[in-house]
């Protein structure tokens, strides 16, 4: 892999790479600037707190070279089963709806599946992440600490059957060697 994809989808001649330690306080800002400060007291946060992103699945959207969007993947596991959470994702505000997000986790999904990873947790809107692939349905056997609003709990198989008689509660993941 070379660390940069064109992005067809969106015809803007932007590119996807991977994010970088000199990254980590401009892909910061973007977080707080799309979500508030406030999003550290969410329940995925929580499940993030003292561990690190992946750092071959934490991918950046540049323009002039300014970060406008940002994924990242972070290792967890249900019960014995290995997974990924999914988020956050953000896209400076106003470039939202232009199709970076769509963009980022189509790639980022591709290339986890690469990588060998089979299933995928989120925590958002699944009228939106149905667009690539998320369900409730998967999700339902699983549980997030702190997570009130169940049905925004979406899952996403990279391999078909990765989530039959997976069911529990999702924990972090300390033994992933991969992180920034």
């Amino acid at each position: 892999m070379s660390g940069i994809k064109k992005v067809p989808e969106l015809e803007l001649k932007k590119e996807i790479e991977l994010q970088n330690n000199e990254d980590l306080k401009d892909v910061e800002t973007l977080l707080d600037l799309a979500f508030g400060e406030d999003r550290f007291s969410k329940a995925a946060y929580a499940l993030r707190d003292g561990i690190e992103p992946l750092s071959d699945l934490s991918f950046i959207i540049r323009d002039k070279g300014e970060i406008i969007a940002t994924l990242r993947f972070w290792p967890i596991k249900i019960k014995e089963n290995p997974a990924l959470l999914l988020g956050p994702i953000a896209i400076k505000p106003e470039l939202q709806g232009l199709g970076y997000g769509i963009a980022l986790m189509k790639h980022g999904l591709k290339q986890a599946k690469t990588l060998g990873h089979n299933r995928v947790i989120l925590v958002g809107d699944e009228a939106y992440y149905k667009r690539v692939g998320f369900s409730r349905e998967l999700a339902v056997n699983i549980s997030m600490a702190g997570q009130d609003e169940e049905h925004r709990l979406l899952a996403k198989e990279l391999v078909e059957g990765a989530f039959d008689k997976v069911k529990g509660l999702i924990q972090k993941d300390y033994t992933s060697k991969n992180c920034l």
